[in-house]
C-alpha cells in the first residue's frame, strides 16, 4: 500500500516561517574539512589518517540580523515579538508550536529539505524524548521517502544512533548529501554525561581502539549539525542540555504543543487554531460535577444504580471509612434504601446521610435531604482524586459505547488528554519503561470495572 500525503497550508506555513529566518544568509555547499580517520597501527608502525569532511557551512548573519528576520515573521503571524535573541544551547533557538496530531514530523522533515534547498546546510540531529518516539520518527522517515524525492529530487540520508556500531558517524561526517541522525535521550542523556559510568557515556566520551583512538563526540562536533528537538520540555535535563551543546549545533530548532522553556517563538498553531481550521476531529467530551454540600466534608460519589428483577434499585457509592488502625481510606459499597454511611464509615461527616430513596433514573436522596447523581462527586477531593473518577469514567463510558458498537462492527475509540506524557509513562536511564501515575491509576480501575463487569 502507499501513502499519498496532501500538502497542507499551515505546515508550509511553519516550515516557510523557519527558513524566512535565514533570509540573507548565502547558499554554499557544505563546508569541507579534513576528516580526522584516527590513528592505526599496523606492524608497529603508528600512523594516521584523513580524508575529507563535510560539515554545515557557519551563520554568516550577525545577530541583530537574525532578531530581524524574526521579529518580521512574528509581526506577520501575530505572535509576541522577542525583544533579544533567545538564550539557549546554541546562538540561535527557535521554537515551533504545533498541536498534537497536526504533523509536526513531517513539518521538520520538510524543513530539513527547505534548509537545504536555499541555504546548503546538510547535518542534521534529531533528538526525541523516547524510544517509542523515535521508533516513529525513523518510520515518519520511510514512510516519507518517495513523498519527498517527488518534492525535492533527493532522499535524506538517516540512521538511529548506535553507540555499538560508531562507523555510521564517519559516514554521517563524510556524506555530502542530506544526512540526519536520530538519538533518543536514554542513549543521549546516559551518553552525553561526560565522566558518566553508563556503557554509552565511556564510549562515546573516550578514545576508543576500534574508532582509530577517536572520541565519538568529536566526530559528530565536526559537523556543526543543525539540531531539531522534538518534545524539548521532556529534554530539559542538565545532562541533556550539556550533551547538546558539546554537539556544537549550528541552531536549534524546538518542536512541541507545550513547550515549557520558551526561545524564539516563529509559529505557533494551538488547540484552538488547529480546532478552526478542522485540522482535528470534534469529540464528545465526558464530564462530571462537583457538588458543594453544605454542611458536610465527607467525600462521596455515586458510582452507579445497580438494577435487578429480583430485588429493588441499590446504589453504588464510593466513600470514606475509618480502618480499625485509625487511617482514612476510601472504598465502594453497595447499599439499599435505610443504610446509613456513618454506621458503615465510622466517621461523624457522614451524620444524617440514610438513604431515603433509589431512584432507577440515576440518583439517589438522602434523609437529609441532600441529592446525589451518578456522576457527581461532593466533599473534600484533590486534584488526583478528580482525575481519578474522570479515568474512571472514561473507561465505564467505553464499555458502554462498545457494547453498542461491538455488532455493528464500529471500534470505539476513548481519549484521555493529559498534561504531560510522563504522567503516563516514561523511561529511565538504561531505557526501561516507568509507569506514571496515570497509567497506574488507569491499571488499577480498569481491573476494578472488569472485576465488577465479569465477576471475576
Amino acid at each position: 500500500m502507499k501513502f499519498k500525503f496532501k500538502i497542507q497550508q499551515y505546515q508550509t506555513d511553519a516550515v516557510e516561517n523557519t527558513v524566512a529566518v535565514f533570509q540573507g544568509q548565502p547558499s554554499h555547499t557544505l563546508s569541507a574539512y579534513r576528516r580526522d580517520l584516527g590513528t592505526y597501527k599496523k606492524q608497529r608502525i603508528t600512523y594516521k589518517e584523513e580524508e575529507t569532511g563535510y560539515g554545515n557551512h557557519r551563520l554568516e548573519l550577525d545577530r541583530q540580523t537574525i532578531l530581524r528576520n524574526i521579529r518580521f515573521v512574528q509581526n506577520l503571524y501575530d505572535i509576541t515579538p522577542s525583544e533579544t535573541l533567545a538564550k539557549g544551547v546554541a546562538p540561535v533557538n527557535l521554537d515551533i508550536e504545533m498541536e498534537t496530531g497536526t504533523g509536526k514530523t513531517y513539518v521538520y522533515i520538510k524543513t530539513m529539505f527547505e534548509l537545504n534547498k536555499q541555504y546548503g546546510w546538510s547535518k542534521f540531529i534529531v533528538v526525541v524524548p523516547s524510544i517509542a518516539i523515535r521508533e516513529g520518527a525513523a518510520k515518519s522517515f520511510t514512510m516519507l521517502e518517495e513523498h519527498f524525492m517527488e518534492l525535492y529530487g533527493k532522499k535524506a540520508r538517516w540512521f538511529v544512533y548506535d553507540s555499538g556500531n560508531l562507523q555510521q558517524l564517519d559516514s554521517f561526517s563524510s556524506d555530502s548529501g542530506l544526512s540526519v541522525m536520530i538519538i533518543n535521550t536514554q542513549a543521549f542523556a546516559a551518553s552525553m554525561k561526560e565522566g558518566g559510568r553508563s556503557k554509552e557515556s565511556r564510549i562515546i566520551y573516550s578514545k576508543r581502539d576500534e574508532f582509530g583512538s577517536r572520541r565519538p563526540i568529536d566526530v559528530i562536533a565536526a559537523n556543526n549539525p543543525i539540531v531539531i528537538m522534538d518534545e524539548p520540555q521532556k529534554m530539559e535535563g542538565n545532562a541533556t542540555q550539556d550533551g547538546i551543546k558539546r554537539f556544537n549545533p549550528l541552531f536549534v530548532l524546538n518542536y512541541s504543543a507545550t513547550h515549557k522553556t520558551k526561545h524564539d517563538t516563529v509559529y505557533a498553531l494551538d488547540a484552538l487554531d488547529a480546532y478552526r481550521q478542522q485540522l482535528v476531529k470534534r469529540i464528545h467530551v465526558k464530564g462530571f460535577e462537583l457538588k458543594n454540600l453544605r454542611g458536610t466534608s465527607g467525600y462521596m460519589y455515586l458510582d452507579s444504580i445497580e438494577l435487578s428483577p429480583k430485588r429493588p434499585p441499590m446504589a453504588r457509592i464510593e466513600f470514606e471509612t475509618k480502618t480499625a488502625s485509625g487511617t482514612i481510606v476510601r472504598k465502594t459499597k453497595i447499599f439499599g434504601t435505610g443504610d446509613n454511611l456513618q454506621n458503615e464509615s465510622d466517621l461523624a461527616e457522614y451524620e444524617g446521610f440514610t438513604l431515603s430513596e433509589i431512584n432507577a433514573k440515576g440518583y439517589v436522596t438522602f434523609l437529609n435531604g441532600v441529592t446525589l447523581r451518578r456522576g457527581e462527586v461532593t466533599g473534600d477531593t484533590n486534584e488526583l482524586t478528580m482525575q481519578r473518577v474522570q479515568i474512571r469514567e472514561t473507561i465505564k463510558s467505553h464499555f458502554e459505547k462498545e457494547r453498542q458498537l461491538f455488532k455493528r462492527g464500529i471500534k470505539c475509540l476513548s481519549l484521555l488528554f493529559i498534561d504531560e506524557v510522563a504522567k503516563y509513562k516514561s523511561y529511565d536511564e538504561e531505557g526501561n519503561e516507568v509507569k506514571g501515575v496515570f497509567q497506574k491509576i488507569f491499571e488499577e480501575e480498569y481491573a476494578r470495572l472488569v472485576s465488577e463487569e465479569f465477576h471475576i
